[in-house]
């Protein structure tokens, strides 16, 4: 499920002469299912490497080719002014090494080449090549000087190439390209220069080696706000429970299993953050004396298992949090919603607490929809909002609340 301001985007592709190039198509359906506009330029070598038509099929608009830079089939229509003023933004993808000279040194001999030229929209450039090639020093001058352009370039995947090597030079995922593609299209950067910290999913308490105490958390909603606060420039540092999502691209990922790590984890990257976000159903107790040995089947018909508290991250997180440091909690509750809430803001010092009803079946764990309710501390003198729909407009709408309490720039 993708954010609602991704739709009706104008996505140009340009697909260059590499082997990954047949990975395109893929990529051009993930961005019509999201609900975007797709139009192709195909280089001479990329029409080898994969089909115009099957391009052209799936996007439902023709394949722009090399021939047509030149082509007075549109009259007045130049095709590279068209195209790039059409475009909210221009992906290329794979990006060769010679492409990249090419944007790097303004050639505009081909049509992607004059397309690149003429965009005013953003660039993002996903290199993918032999990794030698990549790692040679012309092939990352040309990096540097698109990135001073203000261009985005995308470091390549590592693993097993094409060409029989093992390396960096893979073309990154369709999902890491959505990502990334998603970045160049949102206009606000209102967390530009902001550290995030964000807690997602849930934690296991183990009983034995076979067996734990845990909750239904998904980590959807604490997955939800870390890819929306790096699509809104913050660099984002993500802790993250046991859980089946996909960590977002850019973002980097601490996993924690138990309370215990998660706590470790959360004070080690508190000092320099500027703002917390505890979005992860962290286990309150943990079992007293841990089975090194799986607990085997006894003869009497129940178990009494001994529980002690785990550590309450968000109360030290404000106990230790500077007045410039910025709280967020999470309050997932059954009954007596507001009182809760209010109550946790107090006892931990959060700055604002998101609540929601985790009983109900379209908005508790692991559904796509949430529904929540912010209260904030009585010091910022702001009343409660709500906010609903998916994770993803939930996160946003959290999020914009958290911006407007950042100290001016």
């Amino acid at each position: 499920m993708f954010p609602r301001w991704t739709r009706n985007k104008k996505i140009l592709l340009g697909v260059t002469g590499g082997i990954a190039a047949y990975k395109t198509p893929e990529l051009v359906r993930a961005w019509i299912k999201s609900g975007c506009e797709v139009e192709v330029i195909l280089t001479d070598m990329g029409a080898r490497l994969v089909s115009p038509m099957a391009l052209s099929t799936l996007s439902k608009r023709r394949a722009w080719r090399d021939e047509d830079l030149r082509s007075d089939e549109r009259g007045w229509r130049i095709p590279h002014i068209t195209l790039s003023d059409w475009a909210d933004v221009l992906v290329v993808a794979p990006c060769t090494a010679n492409v990249l000279r090419m944007a790097a040194s303004g050639d505009s001999g081909t049509l992607l080449g004059a397309a690149m030229l003429a965009c005013k929209s953003p660039i993002v450039f996903f290199p993918a090549m032999n990794s030698h090639m990549w790692a040679n020093p012309a092939t990352q001058e040309n990096v540097r000087v698109l990135l001073e352009r203000g261009h985005s370039v995308i470091d390549p995947d590592s693993g097993p190439l094409a060409c029989g090597y093992e390396g960096c030079g893979r073309l990154p995922s369709t999902e890491v390209i959505l990502d990334e593609t998603w970045r160049a299209l949102r206009e606000n950067r209102d967390f530009s220069g902001k550290k995030v910290l964000i807690t997602a999913g849930p934690t296991h308490e183990y009983i034995d080696p076979v067996r734990f105490i845990s909750n239904p958390s998904s980590g959807k909603m604490g997955y939800a706000i870390a890819a929306e606060a790096r699509y809104r420039g913050a660099e984002v540092v993500l802790i993250s429970g046991p859980t089946a999502e996909r960590p977002p691209s850019g973002v980097r990922v601490t996993g924690a299993l138990s309370a215990l790590d998660m706590s470790g984890a959360c004070m080690a990257e508190l000092p320099d953050s500027d703002v917390i976000i505890k979005a992860a159903a962290i286990g309150d107790y943990r079992i007293k004396e841990y089975a090194d040995k799986k607990i085997k089947r006894g003869t009497s018909s129940s178990m009494t298992l001994a529980l002690e508290q785990n550590p309450d991250i968000a109360a030290e997180i404000g106990r230790r949090k500077r007045p410039d440091q910025i709280l967020v909690g999470f309050a997932a509750e059954t009954d007596n919603l507001e009182e809760n809430a209010i109550r946790k803001i107090k006892d931990k010092n959060l700055d604002l607490i998101a609540a929601n009803d985790v009983s109900k079946s379209d908005s508790g764990f692991a559904s796509d929809n949430n529904s929540i309710e912010i209260y904030f501390a009585e010091r910022h003198g702001r009343g409660m909002k709500s906010a609903s729909g998916s994770k993803w407009e939930v996160a946003s709408a959290l999020l914009d609340e958290v911006a407007s309490m950042l100290p001016a720039k």
